[in-house]
């Protein structure tokens, strides 16, 4: 893998975009992107990226 995701699982982050609290559920490193993609418990059918959150 190319580094440490900045997140981790169970971790309680915000969506940038709509200021919601979510948490995240699971990680996975997207290789030809170069960066790691989250599901979140609240959206289970849509997957984040880690300049998508804050904390």
């Amino acid at each position: 893998m190319a580094g440490k995701n900045k997140y981790d699982i169970g971790e309680i982050v915000r969506i940038k975009t709509t200021g919601e609290y979510v948490t995240i559920t699971k990680s996975q490193y997207i290789k030809n992107m170069k960066r790691y993609s989250y599901t979140v418990k609240e959206h289970s059918s849509t997957f984040y990226f880690e300049d998508e959150f804050y904390k």
